[in-house]
């Protein structure tokens, strides 16, 4: 019996039967050979919240991610393993659940061998040229050291063929990854700014000369893609803390009443909230945002103007693809590694295992795409992404992965998708269509019903004590 085949299969089948030679198998040594694999295009957004028009808020511009969802497959319910750069990163690098710290990769390297490749080295192995520009994996450009630039502490070996940061005026890769306009590096943090406007074009903040770096190394590539397709990274910092970026981005935002932010109150009983020690730890002109509810504003409305300025780093990178012709035999992949809380819970950052730290955009886009435009409401986990773009680029599956491939719910953006997992310290959590259980490493446990108004700020473990057991074997079973 002949099984039809779905329409990104089928795409893919023809594809091969247009541009291969009919005599080719299809094992690895083949696909490396071939031609016709499309290239891969990775852009990672660091602390993106899915506010974005695309994702049904209205009051950011993000024109060219809204661009790219319009040609894709956006998942509005996508959500990390961790709330944390490192481990968010390794659980998309490696297609694994990780430990929850942001030195996982590092520690991974250390005993390289006992793990299976990583998505890069995967790519890598069957052909692919693989580069990284930017902070992909959580130290930027990949290395280790004081100064995140030692070239002998690798934080993913045998995985790029470039893994690349050039710091510019920021010195070296932590400056980078901290920086403020002009070169301004973080080291007392409380003589910092937290929140920063300069005039300027884009290369007065770091991700700007990323950017420019990107652009070339794209070209690179694309002269070389008939012969050898590419899997490229590109990482773009910004909205990451500390929230600065050219003035001209805070331009849609200015004096501009943002919606209420939703049960801003602390917890009253036991969570995992925390001080936001990483947001306070910045010089915020001595005022604390609960008791000055326009200085919150405005701290929104940096966040916001970050979001702009990474945008259009998007559209660039975009843009240009579309300039060297590349777009139509390119899959392209928006990822944010987390949210971030603007006082949701009275938190201001990540570190929490609730829905603001957890849930990020993730846009799937390829010619080709059934009803491109059409979003998924299937909850889909980080873990998801790797064993997704093999099946896309045609490679083997990867063995050692825990996600499940995405294309049936490209191919049918209305179907349903499984439970997501989530941890980070001493707690775990599964979020599943309408609940999100917390089980902490004690047994305390937090159970939280989305259907109604409450959400996560009225825990319902000890009222609904069956539900709470079920999900917990479901955690259990699955980590």
């Amino acid at each position: 019996m002949k099984i039809p085949l779905s329409p990104t299969a089928l795409l893919l089948a023809i594809l091969c039967q247009t541009a291969c030679s009919s005599d080719q198998p299809a094992t690895g040594d083949a696909i490396a050979s071939s031609k016709t694999k499309p290239n891969v295009l990775l852009i990672c957004i660091d602390d993106l919240r899915p506010e974005l028009k695309s994702f049904g808020v209205d009051y950011i511009s993000s024109p060219h991610i809204d661009a790219l969802a319009a040609q894709g497959r956006g998942f509005r319910r996508h959500y990390v393993q961790a709330p944390t750069c490192g481990a968010s990163r390794y659980a998309l690098l490696t297609g694994q659940y990780g430990g929850p710290s942001n030195s996982a990769l590092f520690e991974r390297a250390e005993n390289l061998a006992e793990f299976p490749p990583s998505m890069p080295a995967w790519f890598r192995q069957h052909g692919y040229t693989t580069v990284s520009v930017g902070k992909v994996s959580h130290h930027p450009g990949g290395r280790g050291g004081p100064d995140w630039d030692d070239e002998g502490i690798p934080e993913m070996p045998d995985s790029w063929d470039r893994h690349i940061l050039e710091a510019g005026a920021w010195q070296h890769s932590r400056g980078w990854m901290h920086g403020l306009a002009h070169g301004e590096i973080r080291g007392d943090a409380t003589k910092m700014d937290g929140i920063q406007l300069v005039e300027g074009p884009d290369t007065v903040y770091p991700d700007g000369i990323n950017t420019e770096v990107a652009l070339r190394e794209l070209d690179s590539l694309a002269a070389n893609a008939a012969d050898k397709p590419f899997f490229m990274a590109f990482g773009i910092l910004r909205p990451h803390l500390p929230f600065g970026a050219p003035a001209k981005y805070m331009e849609p935002y200015a004096g501009v009443e943002l919606p209420a932010t939703s049960h801003p109150e602390k917890p009253a009983g036991r969570t995992t909230w925390h001080k936001s020690g990483e947001f306070f730890k910045y010089n915020l002109l001595d005022r604390e945002t609960l008791a000055d509810p326009e200085f919150a504003m405005e701290v929104r409305r940096h966040y916001a103007a970050c979001v702009s300025y990474a945008d259009e780093q998007v559209g660039r990178i975009l843009a240009r693809l579309d300039e060297l012709g590349q777009r139509e035999n390119t899959i392209v992949v928006l990822w944010g590694d987390h949210g971030w809380h603007l006082g949701e819970h009275d938190i201001w950052g990540k570190h929490a295992l609730f829905e603001e730290s957890l849930r990020s955009p993730l846009i799937v886009s390829y010619s080709g795409m059934a009803d491109p435009g059409a979003m998924s409401d299937a909850l889909v986990e980080t873990v998801d992404i790797f064993p997704t773009l093999t099946e896309l680029a045609g490679l083997p599956a990867p063995g050692g992965t825990v996600g499940n491939s995405l294309t049936a719910l490209i191919d049918s953006p209305e179907s349903v998708g499984r439970p997501a997992i989530g941890y980070f310290k001493n707690a775990r959590t599964i979020r599943t269509d309408t609940h999100r259980l917390i089980a902490h490493d004690d047994g305390f446990l937090e159970l939280y019903d989305h259907r109604t108004a409450a959400g996560e700020s009225l825990n319902l473990a000890e009222t609904q004590p069956a539900l709470a057991s079920e999900l917990l074997a479901q955690l259990e079973a699955r980590l």
